[in-house]
């Protein structure tokens, strides 16, 4: 802890109540002392660089360089992505990967290289090491995509942790995206981010660019390829990233620049190669397949804000159902907790919560409810009594249980990294299931505090588990909810088998899609809230966790009529759409807006409920390839330059282009078209990319385009599954996939494959199997035509 936590604390003494603002004083002074007496000083350091290579070790796919004061070990697995960890670090243990790591490429060899070095070559990259330690990651026609210098350990002279810095080049037209979600994103310009979650004060819209969720994963583009690398080390650090400069043909490019200090952990790297859709297969395959939401998670979902009652909860749902807004989920706050007590109910104010949820499940409605990690520290809840008996609480380094301070006062929190402590807490979400709820959002689960939002609640010298490793909380900080989201989803399935779990967290780290999406709950209001909305989700999707949106409107914030229709007609093509109601006059629900947003907002409601096959079929298709149902204009044509640079709209899928608008008072905006025929989907008006066009973007909708020859599936008037097909233009051909979703339980619907074409003066659309091609059995709907006819003539 810094001056910075304690001028945060003192700032929340006025603005979270005296005595809770003074608890959280106290707190920030504790974690002072505990860190004070439980860190010992780093004193003097030394410096140390590998050193002249010695020797090489060939081994199954790769082998290992000995230099004079380090080593470095490199292995090919089977799945094309490429590891090397200095110092004997291996692939595991590992937070982020699933399971074990891949075996090794047979095919893969440690071979001499040019001047003195050597190389491994695999299918899909070469790796080549010079005799100094610097790392170069070819492609197989030998382009520099990354070129890793020499790494610097700065050691304690009396013994302990290493800090490290390792410093990158990139080609000079290479941009950077990832590094988890970030609201300056997607594309990461010149800065430095730091890789320790957090969050920025509710309603903030500039500044400092924290993130609640932070990953040490880039993604690279660049004229030769594109390459994902990802360093596993949970620990607290820092990437400083600087776009490269082109000579414009004087041959003195400005290489792109990484420079990464991380404060401790191995310095160990992945590295994958390839297109963007391969690359992320790749990382899939490594850190595992991302949960399948349940259908009605892809629906329209509502938080409902404040404290509250039962009966408040119906009048909500009564709005939605009155109006004629399909409604699919409703979120509880902690406002319907006793007193913020994690996993107990306010029974007077909630006396019957299990016939409330049966009452909204027959009006197609699921209850959600909030779950944090934090547990107060009360005699007689259960809670806490449990855990005090089991000994699953976080301790200091002089052995007492660290308390902290959060909403429901002061508390402790259970060690998610100790197997057995996952498995406890996992059992307590039976009660929530008894009670009626259907899913669960975690909140607070970096930890933080409540009161100085974004503050840590933990000592960095607070013990952990880590696997039966032992640790403290600078390892253990940024993995704490990934291991939080763990416990809930496997204690979940333990309990409903027959489900597909639904967990939400707000923080995480690489592989935390296993476990479930995220919700950005630290977006600021205002425009600048949902430019960072776009931001965010783009850039989780680029590393790995395809489910995740925004609340509409921000956090903590009260957007205008237009900002509020302008974030809702965003969220709707987003995987994860999330509505709030607020406590402000009209309630933050759309009908608090006025009649003329209200009757927007139904037909933006229905559009989502007509996409819903589309986007059961983008979450069974990120569950098998990892692409994120968001996807950059690039996606398929990383080359494009124009296109790398576009931050303001996104392809949701294969065949749908999204063009939001993204500021006040625009009744049209620029859209940059990758090549091929685009339809506007609200015109049918065809437009030939690669190109930038103008079009009309009125209060009513935001541009969307189809592809063409775009098969689309969509919810028919009798709500079952239509075929929408956008004219492929003549002489070629289109095409898309359907995977239906027969509930929420766990079975792998086959895919189906339809292809589209012109014959004669009409578009045929056949079911591509493997005994042929036939009719679809689906009705299907030809769009397009009038301006195929236009084109032609």
């Amino acid at each position: 802890m810094d001056g910075r936590d304690l001028v945060r604390s003192m700032k929340a003494v006025g603005s979270a109540g005296a005595a809770h603002g003074l608890r959280t004083v106290r707190a920030a002074w504790r974690r002072r002392r505990a860190d004070a007496a439980g860190l010992p000083p780093r004193g003097a350091e030394r410096a140390r660089v590998p050193g002249p290579m010695r020797e090489v070790e060939p081994g199954p796919g790769g082998g290992i360089v000995r230099f004079d004061r380090s080593e470095l070990r490199i292995l090919v697995a089977v799945n094309g992505a490429v590891f090397w960890g200095w110092d004997g670090a291996g692939p595991e243990p590992s937070y982020a990967l699933a399971g074990r790591c891949p075996e090794p490429d047979p095919r893969a060899v440690l071979e001499p290289d040019k001047d003195g070095g050597w190389r491994v070559v695999a299918e899909r990259a070469t790796v080549a090491v010079s005799r100094h330690g610097a790392i170069e990651v070819r492609t197989p026609g030998g382009v520099v995509l990354r070129r890793e210098l020499p790494p610097r350990w700065w050691e304690p002279v009396g013994g302990g942790r290493a800090r490290w810095t390792q410093r990158s080049e990139v080609p000079a037209d290479a941009r950077f995206f990832g590094l988890g979600g970030r609201s300056s994103g997607p594309r990461l310009r010149e800065g430095t981010y730091r890789l320790w979650n957090g969050a920025a004060a509710p309603g903030a819209d500039g500044g400092e660019d924290r993130s609640s969720v932070t990953m040490p994963v880039q993604l690279v583009v660049a004229d030769a390829g594109t390459h994902l690398v990802f360093h596993d080390s949970p620990w607290d650090g820092t990437v400083a990233l600087r776009e490269g400069e082109e000579g414009a043909g004087s041959g003195h490019d400005r290489p792109g620049r990484s420079v990464l200090r991380m404060e401790g952990g191995p310095l160990r790297c992945w590295v994958a190669v390839g297109t963007p859709a391969r690359v992320l297969l790749a990382w899939a395959s490594l850190t595992g397949a991302p949960a399948l939401p349940p259908a009605w998670a892809l629906g329209h979902q509502h938080v409902r804000s404040g404290s509250g009652d039962e009966q408040g909860v119906r009048r909500v749902v009564a709005g939605f159902l009155e109006r004629d807004l399909p409604l699919d989920a409703v979120h509880l706050g902690a406002g319907h907790l006793d007193g913020g007590q994690v996993f107990t109910v306010d029974e007077e104010r909630f006396p019957k919560p299990a016939v409330l949820a049966e009452e909204l499940r027959r009006d197609g409605v699921r209850l959600v409810s909030v779950v944090d990690p934090a547990v107060p520290a009360v005699p007689g809840n259960a809670v806490y009594d449990g855990g005090t008996g089991e000994d699953v609480f976080v301790r200091d380094a002089s052995g007492p249980v660290v308390r902290g301070v959060a909403r429901p006062g002061e508390v402790v929190f259970p060690d998610f990294t100790r197997a057995r402590v996952r498995e406890w807490w996992g059992g307590w979400y039976e009660e929530r299931l008894g009670r009626g709820f259907a899913g669960f959002w975690h909140d607070l689960d970096e930890p933080t505090s409540f009161a100085a939002f974004g503050e840590p609640t933990l000592p960095r010298s607070a013990r952990h588990s880590l696997e039966g490793r032992g640790g403290d909380h600078r390892e253990a900080h940024n993995v704490y909810a990934l291991c939080m989201a763990r416990a809930g989803f496997e204690g979940l399935r333990a309990l409903a088998p027959g489900e597909r779990p639904f967990v939400l967290s707000r923080s995480g780290w690489a592989g935390m899609q296993r476990y479930g999406g995220v919700w950005a709950g630290d977006v600021g209001g205002g425009w600048p809230g949902l430019r960072a909305s776009l931001a965010l989700v783009t850039g989780l999707g680029l590393c790995g966790v395809p489910y995740a949106g925004p609340d509409v409107g921000g956090a903590g914030g009260c957007p205008s009529p237009e900002l509020y229709l302008r974030w809702l007609q965003l969220a709707a093509h987003l995987p994860l759409f999330r509505t709030r109601g607020r406590r402000e006059a009209g309630g933050g629900e759309p009908w608090g807006f006025g009649a003329e947003v209200l009757e927007h907002t139904r037909v933006v409601l229905d559009g989502r409920r007509r996409l819903l096959p589309y986007f059961v079929t983008l979450a069974h298709l990120a569950r098998r390839t990892g692409a994120p149902y968001v996807r950059p204009l690039w996606w398929s044509n990383p080359e494009e330059r124009a296109l790398r640079d576009c931050e303001d709209a996104f392809l949701l899928g294969d065949c749908l282009l999204v063009a939001p608008v993204l500021d006040p008072g625009a009744d049209r905006r620029a859209v940059q078209l990758p090549r091929g025929r685009w339809y506007d989907t609200a015109t049918e008006r065809a437009y030939e990319g690669p190109a930038q066009v103008l079009v009309e973007a009125p209060v009513a909708r935001i541009p969307v385009f189809a592809r063409a020859g775009a098969v689309i599936p969509v919810r028919g008037e009798d709500g079952g599954t239509v075929l929408e097909v956008w004219a492929p233009a003549r002489g070629r051909t289109g095409g898309g996939l359907v995977v239906p979703d027969a509930g929420d339980g766990w079975e792998e619907p086959e895919i189906e494959r339809y292809g589209s074409r012109w014959e004669g003066r009409r578009v045929v659309v056949e079911r591509q199997g493997e005994d042929g091609v036939c009719e679809p059995s689906r009705p299907v709907r030809v769009r397009g035509l009038e301006a195929e006819r236009s084109a032609r003539t």
